[in-house]
């Protein structure tokens, strides 16, 4: 996965925004103004994703690339080194993870939207 796929996997996502809110290279990818995945566009292919605090210390014990968020809370996400070592299939399971946990904790009526 590229950092392009990447982009065009997380705005197919239903109610998905992409935005710089902290500096000019930090790509955040929201759901309903919420946050779900970032990546800077600049240096080596990283993404943050939000993960379930049991499955994100199991992921860091599986992969050698998956570390405690970068400048996030540690608990509740993950820094994915995007560098092939990990299926491009695993990668979008996980986003698709990130958006869930974030879909879940929307109001029900925004989550009444997603869903149709």
């Amino acid at each position: 996965m590229n950092i392009e796929e990447f982009r065009e996997f997380c705005l197919q996502k239903a109610m998905v925004t992409e935005e710089f809110p902290f500096d000019e290279t930090t790509l955040v990818f929201k759901v309903a103004g919420k946050m779900f995945a970032l990546t800077d566009v600049e240096d080596d292919f990283y993404i943050n994703l939000k993960c379930d605090p049991e499955k994100a210390i199991e992921l860091r014990e599986q992969y050698s690339s998956v570390l405690p968020g970068y400048h996030m809370s540690k608990k509740h996400w993950n820094t994915v080194r995007v560098d092939g070592s990990v299926k491009d299939e695993i990668l979008c399971e996980w986003i698709n993870d990130s958006y869930s946990l974030v879909v879940k904790g929307l109001p029900k009526k925004v989550r009444d939207q997603l869903n149709g």
